[in-house]
């Protein structure tokens, strides 16, 4: 009777614990939107927000993610960071159940220690896509490994999210694109760990992530086309490295370039270039310069390849170590005030009356923590990844390990060689590297192993 009695309480407690977890962990993903007043907003905020109503495309803003803004607006978007933060914890179980490591009490642990020690949280309080960027790899890969161990309607999920993610913003797509690639050229080593079925669905959510956003392109602007911009964030990030004032510099008395008689004026970063008062504007901005910018992009590449290769390696490790949270959240972001202002005025009142827009969000005590557990974390990763293949250990976990471990790599070539690095790209992805190391350590410390381990040797 008395282990009849304790059963029945521990079960009681787990239940206890799993409604608590199912009421706080929601509101503690995005505490640091309800401890602003608003959701977060960002430098680039305003060009999404803005897709909807004027009805032309500009470089590097989804339409897609454009239209998801809009329909929350009328809930002063906090339907938005609902979403955000449910499907942060979905995909968060999901993979744990998928890996056979979930328990509600090391669930709730884990998705604590991420919300106290990574950038998580402010992600998921952002109206931004980056969110997404981190989520979506997480999803790819159960679309992949977890075929076997989800039903019809979380397949069918995490289809939808993924092909989504995709759609926000090129750099996902391409990181996305690069991981199935990946998984098809590892197929004939790993065979049924990867299985042809999971492969081509993850495969098939690159392409209908590209069409949902051409055709969004096409839906709002009139026009089938990619979002633009591509050549010049590329050309923006060359002429940072010096290659764009010495393409100048080589050709300029031959050639004629618009910027010709800018190139001894050229300011120091990209970001000077594109989006301050620049020579850029001068000269019509994308719409004057993007052939040229382009024809500077392509044939500078084929001019100096081995600076063109030095530079983008060195933009790939600097990137590696930009990890810091909240590039572009802080008070002085006037075009997206503006744009909210402009067409959305219903939002200004409670917009103006956050911290925000007080100067009051300071990030240095956040990346106090945030920036070691990320470098640590992602070490950590690469420990993790190479202790279990000398093991010949090739459980879920390390596929996870591994798949991570591109993600990163690939989210800082990408990134760092076409942009230059910025912290923003890295914080929005570091901390799946700390979700794995966690879930390392929990089973490490707890007793159960995956029931579907495997090993070479097997």
């Amino acid at each position: 009777m008395s282990i009849t009695t304790d059963s029945l309480r521990a079960r009681a407690a787990g239940s206890i614990w799993l409604r608590l977890a199912a009421v706080a962990l929601p509101l503690l993903m995005i505490a640091p939107a309800f401890w602003n007043g608003y959701p977060l907003l960002q430098w680039d905020t305003g060009g999404y927000l803005a897709r909807w109503y004027e009805g032309y495309l500009v470089p590097s803003r989804s339409t897609l993610f454009g239209l998801y803004l809009h329909y929350g607006e009328s809930s002063g978007f906090w339907i938005n960071l609902a979403v955000q933060s449910l499907a942060t914890l979905w995909l968060l179980q999901l993979t744990q159940r998928v890996l056979g490591l979930m328990q509600t009490f090391r669930f709730v642990a884990i998705s604590l220690l991420l919300i106290v020690s990574t950038a998580i949280p402010w992600l998921a309080s952002m109206l931004l896509t980056d969110i997404f960027a981190g989520l979506s790899v997480l999803s790819l890969f159960l679309l992949i490994v977890g075929s076997n161990r989800t039903s019809g309607v979380e397949k069918a999920s995490l289809f939808v999210f993924t092909a989504f993610s995709a759609a926000t913003h090129s750099a996902t797509l391409g990181v996305l694109l690069g991981l199935c690639a990946a998984g098809w050229m590892m197929r004939p080593f790993l065979k049924e760990r990867l299985p042809l079925a999971g492969l081509a669905r993850a495969s098939l959510t690159i392409l209908v992530g590209g069409l949902m956003l051409v055709s969004a392109n096409h839906a709002l602007s009139g026009k089938w086309a990619w979002t633009p911009g591509g050549y010049g964030v590329a050309f923006g990030r060359m002429m940072q490295d010096g290659i764009v004032a010495r393409y100048l510099d080589d050709h300029c008395p031959r050639a004629s370039f618009k910027l010709c008689p800018y190139r001894n004026e050229l300011p120091a970063t990209a970001d000077e270039f594109l989006w301050g008062k620049s020579m850029f504007n001068t000269l019509d901005r994308f719409d004057g310069l993007n052939d040229e910018m382009g024809y500077i992009v392509v044939h500078s590449l084929a001019d100096y390849p081995a600076w063109q290769a030095e530079a983008a390696v060195k933009a790939m490790g600097q990137q590696l170590l930009h990890v810091a949270t909240g590039e572009g959240t802080s008070g002085w972001i006037p075009h997206t005030y503006g744009i909210i202002e402009r067409y959305i005025p219903a939002q200004v009142a409670p917009m103006r009356a956050a911290r925000q827009q007080q100067w009051n969000v300071d990030f240095s005590c956040v990346n106090w923590l945030h920036v070691p557990v990320a470098l640590v974390s992602m070490l950590a990763l690469l420990g993790l990844l190479g202790h279990a293949l000398a093991n010949r250990r090739f459980d879920d976990l390390t596929l996870l390990a591994a798949t991570v471990t591109l993600a990163l790599l690939g989210n800082a070539l990408i990134c760092g060689v076409i942009s230059g690095p910025h912290d923003r790209y890295g914080a929005r992805m570091a901390w799946v590297a700390t979700f794995v190391v966690l879930m390392a350590l929990a089973r490490g410390f707890g007793d159960d192993e995956p029931a579907d381990e495997t090993s070479a040797a097997a």
